[in-house]
């Protein structure tokens, strides 16, 4: 199951790509630029978040080892 910052960094990976196509269209590089740092930023959470998420499932399989 996800977690919130996987949910949240995945939002703001379509938001990012959704600015670049509206930019591209509209021909504004500005907000293609901004696009690209939202997408970025959200795969950066998205990551985090996974690492997160795993970091948890590890610790309660070695915590359920412990008690056996």
């Amino acid at each position: 199951m996800l977690n919130k910052d996987e949910v949240k960094g995945k939002a703001e990976q379509v938001k990012g790509s959704i600015k670049q196509g509206v930019g591209k269209l509209t021909d504004n590089p500005e907000l293609v630029d901004e696009g690209k740092v939202d997408e970025a930023a959200g795969a950066v959470r998205e990551t985090a978040g996974t690492a997160k998420r795993k970091v948890g499932a590890t610790v309660e399989k070695v915590g359920a080892a412990i008690k056996g």
